[in-house]
């Protein structure tokens, strides 16, 4: 690729993406456009700009896509359900199709000849990005340092900072152990003594949420507002997505809620230990299966439940942009017309417990057919014996043929 002119570099302003803006313009002798967004990790994004300004960059791209990644991105995930392996709410995975989608974009308009991240060659990010890069521009060109160079850990980028002049802050400051992800959805960390899938995590690693041991000892009430699937009010205050996922963050962080602790497959095929905090995502999950067990059909209900693992395969291997992901969504979507109504929670110590559910509109509970009391003649309870009988005819047969 030594024709490249111009890269757009995913920038985080830290040591790895540091470094990679450096080698590009070593390596590939190349003008580099930097990419920073804000998608609720929690930290200032706008020192990124004088970092990127400080070693010569021109043209800096410095956004908050906070909302864009809650209502477009979040949202539509939580309509389906989705968890992976039984566990993993997916906050790593449904960050990457956003970013891949401003690469490509900004690659436009820069008229850039490629873009860049800073993903290694053992994790599923590199798959997640440049599958989301394909498909929206099937002729873009990706360049991924950490498959191509020869530093190989965090003391080679120090010292190929120190030889290039990169300022890296807090080099000799004591540094976290571990690799961490962080977003609106949840934070994650991985390596350190996590590697050991025996050791438990140290108490003090967690940023979001209190220990359950030491949260509150009067549980919280909280009541959610469903529009069509989606969260639009939390205690009868309207909301937008990404003010929800705040909100839900800081009551379930506040109650020990979100912690989890995974061996996951990842999809390069080895198995990966990490430990997430998804406050936010495990309270939606809970109130959105119970918004629906009140307001959505049956046998919708189990469609939905038997697509899910595909759908949540789909986001965590990357597959967010295509046209069976796409598909998925619009039937999710359909199915999510008379999910509304009110879900009422309590949080307390790590549990989030379903206290109450109602939909002045949509409720397919009826009360007067439920009853264990008289129903007034709403069900006729003589007809359950034709019912059973005929379920029960192809039994019966093969009974009478195996004697």
């Amino acid at each position: 690729m030594s024709d490249i002119k111009k890269v757009v570099l995913a920038y985080s302003g830290g040591l790895d993406t540091s470094v990679i803006l450096k080698w590009l313009e070593d390596v590939y002798d190349c003008e580099v456009v930097t990419f920073t967004a804000d998608i609720g990790q929690g930290e200032e994004i706008e020192p990124a700009r004088a970092k990127a300004a400080a070693m010569g960059v021109r043209e800096i791209y410095i956004e908050t896509l906070t909302e864009e990644f809650a209502r477009d991105y979040v949202f539509p995930m939580f309509r389906a359900n989705a968890i992976y392996e039984g566990e993993y709410l997916l906050g790593t995975s449904i960050a990457r199709p956003l970013i891949s989608k401003r690469l490509v974009e900004i690659a436009r308009e820069t008229g850039a000849d490629a873009i860049a991240h800073g993903a290694t060659g053992k994790g599923n990010d590199q798959v997640r990005f440049e599958l989301g890069a394909y498909a929206l521009n099937p002729d873009i060109r990706i360049i991924a340092p950490w498959r191509e160079w020869e530093l190989s850990s965090r003391e080679t980028l120090l010292a190929y900072a120190d030889k290039h002049g990169i300022p890296v802050e807090h080099k000799q400051g004591r540094m976290s152990p571990y690799s961490m992800d962080a977003n609106l959805l949840h934070i994650s960390y991985e390596g350190g003594i996590l590697e050991d899938p025996w050791a438990e995590p140290e108490d003090d690693m967690w940023l979001w949420t209190v220990s359950p041991e030491k949260a509150p000892d009067e549980p919280a009430y909280i009541e959610l507002g469903f529009e069509r699937g989606d969260v639009v009010s939390i205690n009868g205050e309207s909301m937008s997505p990404a003010r929800v996922m705040e909100t839900l963050n800081q009551l379930g962080g506040a109650n020990g809620i979100g912690r989890s602790d995974i061996v996951e497959n990842r999809y390069v095929g080895m198995k990966s230990r990490g430990c997430y905090e998804t406050p936010a995502g495990t309270i939606l999950l809970k109130a959105h299966r119970a918004m629906e067990s009140l307001t959505l059909d049956r046998e919708a209900a189990h469609l939905k439940d038997e697509l899910m693992p595909r759908y949540a395969s789909l986001v965590y291997n990357g597959y967010w942009w295509s046209p069976e992901r796409r598909l998925l969504q619009e039937m999710i979507d359909a199915s999510q017309e008379h999910v509304n109504g009110e879900i009422r929670l309590k949080l307390y110590k790590g549990n989030v417990i379903l206290v109450g559910r109602k939909s002045a509109t949509d409720s397919l509970f009826d009360e007067r057919i439920a009853t264990f009391e008289e129903d007034e003649g709403a069900y006729n309870q003589k007809d359950a014996e034709g019912f059973i009988k005929l379920n029960a005819l192809r039994m019966r047969i093969a009974s009478r043929r195996n004697k």
